[in-house]
């Protein structure tokens, strides 16, 4: 079974970050500039929030706010679900769906070393479904 380690070993440890006092208008230049759904939020480089698109579309657009004048603190999501690295990557989908949220800062003690998506964990179990299908097409053929 893959776990997150595992996962962030291919995909990578880049998170990109801002922090509570910038504008939602600077976070979503970031994520539009970086091709990204969200933002870890981070105070004195430890993590306080995420924000994302969907927060955006939520509590800016539809409350026909500025996103100039609007702080990434007074939007983000400020309850963060972290995982652990040695966590499965089946395991982060069921919190992930549970909690209904979409990113996922994953924490090893007190430093976060990655940040996995609902894409990225769907990826990894789309690819392990693949192998199943292939190695039993070999057996049943072979």
């Amino acid at each position: 079974m893959n776990t997150l380690s595992h996962l962030l070993h291919g995909k990578g440890n880049e998170v990109w970050s801002i922090g509570p006092d910038a504008t939602v208008y600077d976070a979503i230049h970031l994520m539009a500039e970086k091709g990204i759904g969200a933002l870890v939020v981070l105070k004195d480089e430890s993590p306080v929030g995420v924000i994302s698109e969907r927060d955006y579309a939520r509590d800016v657009v539809l409350k026909d706010r500025s996103s100039k004048e609007t702080l990434v603190k007074e939007i983000m999501s400020d309850k963060v679900v972290y995982a652990d690295p040695h966590q499965t990557v089946d395991e982060c989908l069921a919190v992930m769906t549970e909690k209904r949220i979409r990113h996922l800062p994953v924490m090893d003690g007190d430093q976060m070393i990655g940040l996995v998506s609902m894409g990225d964990l769907v990826k990894v179990i789309i690819a392990e479904q693949k192998l199943t299908i292939d190695q039993l097409e070999r057996y049943i053929t072979g």
